[in-house]
């Protein structure tokens, strides 16, 4: 329907144009529904006004003449700034500096708040007052060379796109569009209202001052409102501030939409709604949030509404207090209220409006009823008293729109100012001319509209910048509840951005009052911001406001609120249990002062001690057959160097140093191949004197007392050889393992892997030998089988030794020391046990069996 009103009233401008053209004088085929009001000047300021909110329906049958229409629902505050314009005019009018011998009048239009109405308005003042079209005048020089208006965004596009085809310009007082900004579209259009694009990040600034990263939008359906809600979106990336919903006021079917963006509200978990649409548009929105009793929402407003009287009764008080928002900086008009209030419907015979505007203030009609009902208005007199309305005053006080409009008059008043003051041949146009004033250009005040640069009455200075725009300031506004139970809008901060690059932005937080009846701060998030500790995981599917939180990894901290990312810690550091710190790691070594080490320890010097207890028994019965049967020498060896195998336990024991990595496997590697030694030469002495075939044989010359200790030595001899290549090529050293872990392991590296290998090797291979042997020689006499005990012996160490493999492998930090411990004390227990306890216990508890006949009974 937009669009075909539209085309209808080019088409009536066409046919104007054409009966300019084809006769002297020519009417438009129809009567325009908006009313306007006039005054005469030299030069006339055309004015686009929504006094009404609900323009009549277009008539699209064309088959006759529609009967004329009104617009209806009066809108208050629009009618102020039409009078602000008036005054504004005739207080330049009395200013005999400013424009001396040059009167300004204007043309004022009612718009209808429609798009599809203010185009028809603008064209009707362009064209000519009441909508004659003279043939001097039609299609060459417009009526009125600059417009006042729209105030809305959405009729400021229209009327900016079409007239700046003819190059007229036009100064809004409300229009905050950033798209109005685009030069290239609007090169005509001028305002002295800041754009959204300050006012959205000025919005997005307070939404990450108070932590609210889950928020709900609502916008109205217009440029104003989409383009900023764009805008600040924009605003917003990179922020952490997430949108919860998003909806739209419509303009059509109301009665659908509502309620289905009421449902939204109510179950939202978005505590703080950002509101972008126009005040007619959130009175409809609100009077249902109202009436629902919705009130755990903190709203957040724009300049169209913060200031909104109809919209801050005390009846919205419970679902609205505490709403903050952003108002256009106030400034002092002297004399405006004064004009306003002081006066009577007879003052102003010309006003089309006053009548209208006197019964919406005293709620009165000025029509006779002759049936009156409980239901019909009281008659207006029109001798009524403006200022025993306080409502009114109230109104009046914080209207800062009427200060725009205020400002645009003057601005458009400076620049026919400096029009005057052009001299000749020094002019901005061709050859230096200068504009004739009696027959003005739209383009030659568009030229001076660009390079205005004045101080209003008010104290404020004025001028546009390289991209044409005012500078941006707001004040913030706090709704809350006065002594008599009224709003009263509380400036809590400011924002200024006076070069539109640097934006000053002040809010004392303590003076604000909180919506939803909150005493701090409200908490509009989707997730709690994740503690110390811990680190942010979004939710699968979900905005990056919602997510989990999960516990840092160990070696990991944040020591901050709402951490995305966990830190690590650095080397030879760790993160304590609540993973907000990092502190040293423990030194893990197997030491003297634990438990496990006490207890190897204990066990290293038990063995010791009882295989002391041995070489003493051996010693005191030195002379016994038993002790003289088994080669008390070869016994005394094998016994000294199991005390060294015990011994070497305790080099394992304590913080590794280099001597001590280099003593402990070089002193286990010998020690035990001594011993191993030993038992190998008693088993082959013992299998070789009784498997000897021939009696009398002298075979036993070969395996005598020194030939044992030679086989000894070599054995020996063997394993200090590969510990010397060991220590010279590749030594064990001290070395620290820390890995993923909160300690720091102290460990003796092998150094040569090759190297310990050949050790455990060589033990390995004497071990297995003396089993074998032993093994053979097992059904020996009884009395002389000491290659039985010597069996079971090697049985255990080669069982232990086998084991100590895998465990040494998997066994972790310290335990890894204590598994190699534990290996040599049982390998050592297991042989000093087997092969001397039989012997002791005859030796001391049965010594009737130590004799010589019992030796040989056999």
């Amino acid at each position: 329907m937009g669009v075909r009103t539209w085309l209808q009233q080019w088409v009536l401008l066409v046919l104007g144009v054409v009966c300019g053209l084809a006769d002297s004088s020519c009417r438009l085929l129809e009567t325009p529904f908006y009313q306007s009001l006039y005054k005469e000047g030299d030069v006339i300021i055309g004015g686009l006004f929504p006094v009404h909110l609900q323009p009549p329906e277009p008539n699209l049958d064309f088959t006759q003449q529609a009967a004329p229409s009104q617009c209806q629902n009066f809108f208050l505050n629009s009618y102020y700034y039409m009078q602000t314009m008036i005054f504004a005019v005739e207080e330049i009018n009395r200013n005999p500096q400013l424009l001396p011998n040059l009167t300004l009048g204007y043309a004022l239009t009612d718009t209808c708040f429609k798009e599809r109405t203010v185009l028809g308005a603008a064209l009707g003042l362009v064209t000519g007052k009441d909508s004659v079209v003279t043939s001097s005048r039609c299609g060459r020089t417009p009526k009125v060379p600059v417009i006042v208006g729209d105030g809305p965004s959405s009729g400021s596009i229209v009327v900016a796109h079409t007239l700046s085809v003819f190059r007229i310009p036009t100064v809004s007082y409300a229009a905050t569009c950033a798209c109005l900004g685009d030069r290239q579209k609007y090169p005509t259009f001028f305002r002295t209202v800041p754009s959204d694009a300050f006012q959205a990040r000025a919005i997005a600034h307070i939404l990450r001052l108070f932590g609210w990263t889950w928020v709900g939008v609502v916008m109205g359906d217009d440029d104003y409102g989409k383009s900023g809600i764009q805008l600040l979106l924009e605003e917003l990336q990179n922020s952490q501030v997430c949108v919860a919903f998003s909806e739209v006021i419509p303009k059509v079917n109301l009665e659908k939409s509502i309620p289905r963006i009421m449902e939204i509200l109510k179950h939202s978990t978005a505590k703080v709604i950002v509101t972008f649409a126009t005040a007619p548009d959130m009175h409809v929105l609100l009077m249902e949030v109202v009436r629902q009793n919705i009130t755990d929402k903190q709203w957040i407003a724009t300049e169209s509404w913060i200031t909104s009287r109809p919209m801050s009764s005390p009846q919205n008080l419970p679902s609205l207090r505490g709403t903050i928002g952003l108002a256009l900086r106030k400034g002092n008009i002297q004399g405006l209220r004064y004009f306003l209030t002081e006066f009577r419907p007879k003052d102003r015979p010309s006003d089309p409006f006053v009548k209208e505007f006197w019964e919406f203030i005293f709620r009165c009609s000025f029509r006779n009823d002759s049936s009156p009902s409980p239901s019909a208005k009281p008659q207006c007199t029109g001798f009524e008293s403006l200022g025993e309305v306080e409502s009114f005053y109230s109104d009046i006080s914080q209207q800062r729109t009427t200060y725009s409009v205020y400002k645009a008059v003057y601005a458009i008043a400076h620049a026919i100012h400096n029009m005057l003051s052009c001299q000749p041949g020094h002019g901005p146009f061709e050859n230096g001319g200068c504009p004739d004033v009696t027959n003005l250009q739209p383009w030659q005040i568009l030229h001076y509209l660009r390079n205005v640069n004045f101080t209003t009455p008010a104290g404020e200075a004025i001028h546009f910048d390289k991209n044409v725009e005012p500078p941006a300031a707001y004040d913030i506004i706090n709704w809350q509840v006065g002594v008599h139970g009224m709003v009263e809008f509380v400036k809590v901060g400011e924002f200024d951005s006076a070069d539109g690059s640097h934006s000053k932005f002040d809010i004392n937080v303590t003076r604000v009052v909180w919506g939803g009846g909150q005493n701090e701060v409200p908490v509009s998030v989707c997730s709690m911001s994740c503690s110390p500790g811990t680190r942010k995981a979004v939710q699968k599917g979900k905005p990056i406001c919602c997510f989990d939180c999960l516990p840092c990894a160990e070696g990991e901290i944040s020591n901050t609120t709402g951490s995305t990312e966990c830190q690590k810690c650095p080397d030879r550091f760790w993160s304590n249990a609540a993973r907000t710190t990092c502190i040293p790691k423990e030194v893990e070594f197997l030491s003297f002062q634990e438990t496990m080490g006490i207890i190897l320890a204990a066990l290293s010097v038990s063995g010791v001690v009882l295989t002391g207890c041995v070489i003493t028994t051996y010693f005191f019965h030195w002379d016994t057959p038993l002790v003289k049967a088994n080669n008390a020498e070869l016994s005394f060896l094998l016994l000294l160097s199991l005390s060294l195998c015990f011994l070497c336990a305790l080099a394992f024991i304590g913080r590794p140093s280099l001597w001590s990595c280099m003593l402990r496997h070089t002193l286990f590697g010998i020690s035990f191949v001594l011993c191993i030694s030993c038992v190998l030469s008693r088993t082959v002495v013992v299998l070789v004197a009784f498997r000897a075939s021939v009696p009398g044989s002298n075979i036993m010359q070969y395996f005598g007392p020194v030939q044992q200790r030679l086989a000894i030595s070599l054995c020996t001899s063997v394993q200090v050889l590969i510990c010397v290549l060991w220590l010279v090529l590749s030594p064990p050293i001290p070395a620290e393992i820390q890995g993923r872990s909160a300690k720091i392991i102290l460990e003796c590296d092998v150094g040569s892997g090759a190297g310990f290998a050949c050790v455990l090797g060589y033990i390995g291979l004497l071990a297995a030998t003396c089993f074998l042997l032993a093994f053979l020689a097992r059904k020996l006499p009884d009395n002389f089988n000491e290659a039985k005990f010597i069996t079971f012996s090697m049985l255990i160490f080669c069982a232990v030794w086998i084991t100590f493999i895998p465990a040494y492998v998997s066994s972790p930090g310290k335990y890894t020391v204590a598994v190699e411990i534990f290996a040599i004390l049982a390998s050592s227990y297991g042989l000093l046990l087997c092969i001397f306890a039989p012997k002791c216990y005859i030796i001391l508890l049965r010594p009737d069996k130590n004799t010589k006949k019992k030796m040989m009974a056999k």
